[in-house]
């Protein structure tokens, strides 16, 4: 059954989803990349600590999320 509001919390456990995704891809292509290419090794950690800060960051917007559906409940 489809709902005329949809959950907020939805909303954001989507973007956090697809940033996960997105950043893996990113991250595996440019470590690969810059092993095809010969890239120094401060750019690995450049793209390291970038990926970091992306799963990092969609870890908060997914505890936040949780965090509105425990309070839904209540």
């Amino acid at each position: 059954m489809a709902k005329d509001h949809p959950d907020p919390a939805s909303a954001q456990i989507r973007i956090a989803s697809i940033v996960i995704i997105v950043t893996m891809v990113i991250w595996m292509g440019a470590s690969w990349i810059g092993g095809m290419i010969g890239l120094p090794t401060r750019f690995a950690f450049l793209f390291d600590f970038a990926a970091l800060a992306a799963f990092f960051w969609a870890l908060v917007v997914l505890y936040q999320a949780w965090r509105k559906r425990q309070n839904m409940k209540d």
